[in-house]
């Protein structure tokens, strides 16, 4: 920055070129592209659906809108468009719409490049400064959006007719920038019109002015389809402005469902006890989200957002870490009953369909116990417990729930030889104690849910107890 140009004259000097924002996007995009670089970091599961899109617009120049149920990292990928921008821009000094010191368009840069010439002050701004961003909102107004009279400046002994005393709203102060609008549909129609000139002519006009403002914005905006027919709807002269609609989506995987959560959860842990969520485990709290998205007892059309995974996969630590508190333990395993926390966390995040009262509670637990056994069928050869079942049909009984020591439970390797081989396929050939006696849990509630053993009580804080079906 040290070595930047401080005026006009200086700049053309050193033979910084201005372009507009759209193509000074679509080269830093090319550049990418080219290098076989994703457009940004962070948004996974989208390589082969989304961003091929998201590339054709950007490539095109378009103005996109985003289609998709929450969750689906609209935002974040709308936010992260800013890293393809120039990291530093020239503006002329003081302007509070980002004026391009070779074609000024505000009065104020205007008057002073013409009474300046080439010393004229010129300011860098970051990247991260020209992004603006509004939640759409039934008051939202056109003064937010484009402006309004300042009445302060008017006081100050302006005249009414003077450009100067206008205030900007936020589209004109993110010109030669990105500016987003989430959740579009919620945006009163007569406010949608006021942003067709955005759209097309590319300009704004502010109350009964003889002005016009040539704006140079990328335009990207959010909605959730349900937003077109519950609580708004976008207008269809404004749908045809946008270049191009891209239709999000949840994880197609329950694999990729799990990378999200590792990225974005924080496994909770105090001093010096220290939490673990085996890949097991991880692998059950996004099949349960999978599972909630094709159940007809859960509402698809508010969808099931992979928030519901992070949080789930957080509960699930923290239960976890209260366990351990409570039984002393310095090293805690999540096991199968701590998932009955996640009714907690669920139940804000999904809309329960169910024809009688009270029954919301069951429904969870009944897709809690199908993830257990779709993972358990994935994840346990059928061979390693056929020993084991036979061990419960000899006479072995379990106990199991969050009041038994880990100790106690991974003793029944002792008790059950034949619980070694499916435990040590689950541990990675870990023997630890803690991460022995989660993996036992786990098999037993799966030879359980298989219909191979039978089970008194339930998996909770009351604790459960496994024996054979004889």
């Amino acid at each position: 920055m040290v070595n930047r140009a401080s005026t006009l004259g200086e700049l053309r000097a050193s033979g910084w070129e201005s372009v507009p924002v759209k193509e000074e996007i679509r080269r830093n995009a090319v550049a990418r592209i080219s290098a076989g670089e994703p457009l940004f970091e962070g948004v996974l599961g989208y390589e082969h659906t989304v961003m091929p899109q998201l590339e054709n617009a950007l490539l095109a120049g378009h103005d996109v809108i985003f289609l998709g149920e929450r969750g689906q990292a609209k935002t974040r990928m709308i936010r992260s468009l800013t890293g393809l921008l120039d990291e530093w821009m020239p503006i002329v000094a003081g302007s509070e719409i980002n004026d391009d010191p070779y074609n000024p368009v505000s009065r104020h840069a205007r008057d002073l490049v013409a009474e300046l010439g080439d010393d004229t002050p010129v300011e860098w701004v970051h990247r991260d400064v020209r992004f603006g961003e509004k939640l759409a909102t039934p008051d939202t107004s056109i003064a937010d959006l484009i402006g309004e009279v300042d009445p302060i400046k008017v006081a100050e002994g302006r005249y009414l007719s003077d450009e100067l005393t206008l205030h900007y709203g936020l589209v004109p102060r993110t010109n030669r920038g990105i500016f987003a609008i989430n959740e579009i549909p919620d945006l009163a129609e007569r406010i949608q019109v006021g942003l067709l000139n955005v759209l097309e002519e590319r300009d704004v006009q502010i109350r009964g002015y003889k002005i016009r403002l040539p704006l140079d914005v990328l335009l990207v905006a959010s909605a959730n389809p349900e937003d077109y027919t519950n609580r708004g709807r976008i207008i269809t002269p404004l749908k045809d402005r946008f270049g191009s609609q891209i239709r999000t989506h949840y994880p197609l995987d329950a694999e990729t469902e799990m990378a999200i959560m590792r990225q974005e959860a924080r496994t909770p842990s105090v001093g010096d006890v220290q939490v673990e969520i085996p890949a097991y485990m991880e692998h059950v709290v996004a099949t349960f989200s999978q599972v909630a998205r094709s159940s007809n007892q859960v509402n698809q059309r508010s969808g099931v957002s992979v928030r519901l995974s992070v949080s789930n996969l957080e509960v699930l630590g923290a239960n976890a870490l209260r366990r351990g508190l409570r039984a002393g333990e310095r090293s805690v395993v999540a096991r199968v009953s701590d998932l009955s926390s996640l009714a907690a966390s669920t139940s804000g995040k999904v809309e329960i369909e169910a024809l009688e009262e009270g029954r919301e509670g069951a429904i969870l637990e009944n897709l809690v116990k199908a993830s257990v056994l779709s993972v358990f069928k994935e994840v346990v050869p059928p061979e390693l417990t056929r020993d084991v079942v036979s061990a419960f049909e000899a006479g072995t009984v379990a106990h199991t729930g969050a009041d038994i020591p880990s100790a106690e439970l991974a003793s029944l390797l002792d008790q059950v030889p034949a619980l070694r081989g499916p435990v040590l396929a689950l541990t990675g050939g870990l023997e630890s104690v803690p991460a022995v006696a989660a993996a036992i849990e786990f098999v037993l509630e799966g030879l359980h849910l298989s219909k191979r053993l039978n089970k008194d009580g339930a998996s909770g804080a009351a604790g459960a107890t496994y024996r054979g079906r004889n």
